[in-house]
């Protein structure tokens, strides 16, 4: 079945649950919620964008609080994300194949990112490495504020994509 059949034959509360997987910003779920039914996938994933890029900085830092740092433990996913747990540890499975040197430091850049932009790096890490994804860091350390702020909302509009896929 369709994501977009799956969330248009659930209740409002199960299609709630749903979408708060897909993404943790509230006010994008609430206008998903309002423009049901969906009737095809295409539709969907239209709409999920056209609502995401009505967006607001603090819709977006309010997705980003839904995210795991790349490179979390196993442990911290499940105790802070139940709900997307395995979701995100799917996504970030390149991190868990990497050297204790690449993980050590990914944290560390971590720290750094978030004490320049205050809040988390997130990227789309499906399919990438350890080492792709402290590269991407990296790079993203000279953005403006401004700049990463939209950088980090185009990466969650992918993963919100990604997760409404897994619906089906």
């Amino acid at each position: 079945m369709s994501a977009a059949l799956v969330l248009d034959g659930a209740t409002q509360d199960e299609a709630r649950s749903m979408l708060e997987r897909c993404c943790g910003a509230s006010r994008w779920v609430t206008a998903m919620l309002a423009r049901r039914p969906f009737g095809s996938d295409e539709r969907l994933f239209t709409v999920a964008d056209t609502e995401w890029a009505r967006m607001e900085r603090g819709d977006v830092l309010e997705a980003l609080t839904h995210h795991p740092r790349i490179g979390a433990d196993l442990e911290e996913l499940r105790m802070r994300y139940g709900a997307t747990a395995s979701w995100a540890a799917a996504e970030q499975a390149g991190a868990g194949a990497a050297n204790e040197t690449t993980l050590l430091a990914l944290r560390d850049a971590n720290v750094r990112y978030e004490a320049r932009f205050g809040h988390i790096f997130v990227v789309c890490a499906t399919g990438k490495t350890a080492a792709e994804m402290l590269a991407l860091l990296d790079a993203r350390m000279s953005h403006t504020p401004d700049v990463e702020l939209a950088v980090a909302a185009a990466e969650q509009a992918k993963i919100t994509k990604i997760r409404l896929e897994k619906l089906s």
